[in-house]
């Protein structure tokens, strides 16, 4: 929670678009310049259903707002520019017994705190097509993936070098150093999740590299290489394909091969294969998916980081050790009958043959039912406003709980430059 005058001030000053750029900077630097305010309410009701849950019910509701400004670049050989972003979440509803859903932020006593937030800035850097930059990065890889499935995103601290000098081939590198999670206003060294894993450390050292190249059309090929320094390394390897079949037909393949192998005092040792195949017809889109995972542990990457799986879905990742899992999914976007905007999504995921930790055999299973309806009003006076239903059933007698699930989404996004 934002306990000091000036930090909230600063953020209140962030979320109202009230930041200013010193005058002296170029007219490039203001004219590449675009700032927005985006609003979110989040309902969050998550029910436990195993008889040996210790807490039968989490339901919170709550607001939250994102401000960003980005820069452009002032003008010569080698650009400079400024990012800001400032993040606020407010309670509207919550309380003992019934906390725990990740949109607020609780103390060590239990009690659920009124607001909370964060904002950061980011320095950058370009010459030609290559761009460096420090301070906040939400990044968006395979590696590490930030996550902004609750009412604020996952945030991270370090350096990060992008570049486009060859044309079709894009390569990050960096070095994250600290990690602002979903609900927290604090900053933390970076953790792994545990999946079967021993002797975990946190660190302020997570180095990634990653190239994917785009040889053709409509074909990429990736390779994403990372090291949570006293953790793991892994080599991860990722290739998408777009098959045009006819006008409005076409087959993607999604492939994802990693390799995760212990770095200091951990047991990490994972293969994961996972393949995913969509076949759109019109607004129809049918897609099944496999994913394996061998070794002695699960899959592994950052705590409160979107795991790259293609079976990670709105409850569930499949990662356990040694699990095994398919997926059915079905889309239909009513763009193809005249209404734009609308989306809808259903999907049956079941793992089996996973370590359970019970008992330690390979006789685990779970699955998990989702359903998706989206709708954003495309043009009037409520244009950009954004309005979600997600609902979850998951079942499993192994290390996962037994939850029923309904999240309720507005999104509502204010172009301020």
């Amino acid at each position: 929670m934002l306990r000091s005058q000036t930090s909230r001030a600063m953020l209140l000053a962030a979320l109202t678009g009230t930041a200013c750029v010193p005058s002296m900077v170029s007219a490039a630097f203001l004219e590449g310049s675009k700032a927005t305010l985006e609003m979110r309410n989040f309902y969050f009701n998550r029910d436990f259903r195993q008889p040996t849950a210790t807490q039968n019910h989490a339901a919170e509701w709550a607001q939250g707002f994102r401000f960003k400004y980005e820069s452009g670049f002032t003008e010569g050989v080698v650009g400079f520019g400024l990012d800001a972003i400032g993040l606020w979440g407010i309670k509207l509803d919550s309380g003992r017994g019934r906390s725990g859903t990740g949109l607020l932020h609780t103390s060590n006593d239990g009690k659920v705190q009124d607001d909370y937030g964060r904002w950061g800035v980011t320095a950058k850097m370009r010459f030609s097509k290559t761009e460096a930059r420090h301070g906040t990065l939400m990044p968006l890889l395979p590696s590490v993936w930030s996550s902004d499935l609750r009412l604020l995103p996952q945030t991270f601290r370090g350096t990060m070098l992008t570049s486009k000098e060859i044309e079709g081939l894009d390569i990050n590198l960096g070095r994250l150093t600290l990690v602002n999670q979903r609900n927290s206003s604090a900053s933390e060294k970076i953790s792994m999740t545990n999946k079967g894993v021993t002797g975990a450390n946190d660190t302020d050292r997570f180095y990634f590299a990653s190239a994917t190249y785009q040889p053709i059309k409509d074909l990429t090929l990736g390779y994403h290489y990372s090291d949570l320094h006293n953790n793991y390394h892994q080599h991860f390897f990722t290739l998408l394909n777009v098959l045009p079949v006819t006008d409005n037909q076409s087959l993607k393949t999604d492939i994802r091969v990693a390799r995760s192998l212990h770095n200091g005092s951990t047991n990490v040792d994972n293969w994961m294969m996972g393949a995913m195949l969509t076949y759109r017809i019109g607004g129809h889109s049918l897609g099944t998916g496999f994913q394996k995972m061998t070794g002695k542990t699960g899959f592994a990457y950052i705590n409160g980081s979107n795991p790259y799986l293609v079976n990670f879905i709105q409850i569930n990742d499949f990662s356990n050790p040694d699990e095994r899992s398919w997926q059915l999914r079905y889309d239909y976007n009513f763009a193809a009958i005249g209404l734009p905007g609308l989306t809808f999504m259903s999907r049956y995921a079941k793992g089996w043959d996973f370590r359970r930790t019970v008992n330690g055999r390979s006789n685990g299973t779970e699955w998990e039912r989702d359903t998706d309806i989206a709708y954003v009003f495309q043009s009037g006076p409520l244009r950009n406003l954004g309005l979600q239903w997600r609902n979850a059933t998951a079942r499993s007698n192994g290390t996962g709980n037994d939850i029923d699930e309904n999240r309720f989404i507005v999104n509502y996004t204010l172009p301020l430059l």
